[in-house]
């Protein structure tokens, strides 16, 4: 990894996001599937990789690689290893922007839940 790479990098950061990025592409995949853009078979083939994903991710034997820059593409990676082909078709009709949006939007809401639960609790402290 060059020494620039280390302000690009964002693995260390956004792995908070993993729950929100599959989440978002596994409802991607079934509106691409319900679309008829994509087959049923790839649809449950990225369903079933993209839950593969998460837990290795949640019992810590994700192999991240960070000169993948970020989790998405350490995300697509993976799922490309796990089903081949069929994960290529995951970004049918979505940037990465898009990705990157959703993600934050619902990482926000979560956030801002936990934060509006623990002032009513300490309210009723």
């Amino acid at each position: 990894m060059t020494d620039h790479s280390n302000f690009t990098v964002s693995i260390h950061y956004d792995r908070r996001l993993y729950r929100h990025d599959i989440t978002g592409s596994i409802a991607h995949a079934r509106m691409l599937s319900k679309q008829g853009i994509i087959s049923e078979e790839d649809a449950g083939l990225i369903i079933d990789g993209l839950g593969k994903v998460r837990q290795e991710i949640q019992e810590d034997k994700f192999p991240w690689d960070a000169s993948l820059e970020d989790l998405h593409m350490n995300i697509e990676s993976r799922l490309n290893a796990l089903i081949g082909q069929a994960a290529g078709r995951l970004h049918t009709g979505r940037s990465r922007n898009d990705q990157v949006s959703l993600d934050m939007r619902l990482y926000t809401k979560e956030v801002l839940k936990e934060t509006v639960q623990g002032l009513r609790a300490t309210q009723g402290s």
